[in-house]
């Protein structure tokens, strides 16, 4: 989550302090459309998996705590996708 978090200040230069795991990072426009695919790039990389959009909807992006069991727990499908393949 560490780099999440400095990724997200890095695209927010004006943010204060940490995010909150429960905060709207789309509505509070943390993430936006143009950095959106970069975000998926850096889970993917986080993660060890490959993200199929199709697979996804915008709610597995909205908070931190959902990108995390969404993508990086070992639970969510991603993840768990990943493991089948491995297995």
């Amino acid at each position: 989550m560490e780099r999440i978090a400095a990724w997200l200040h890095e695209k927010n230069p004006g943010l204060d302090g940490p995010v909150d795991v429960d905060e709207d990072l789309i509505e509070a426009r943390l993430i936006d459309s143009m950095d959106f695919l970069e975000f998926i790039d850096l889970l993917e990389d986080i993660s060890g998996t490959n993200i199929d959009l199709q697979d996804v909807t915008i709610d597995d992006f909205r908070t931190l705590r959902r990108v995390r069991e969404r993508f990086l727990d070992g639970s969510g499908s991603a993840a768990a996708a990943s493991a089948a393949a491995a297995g």
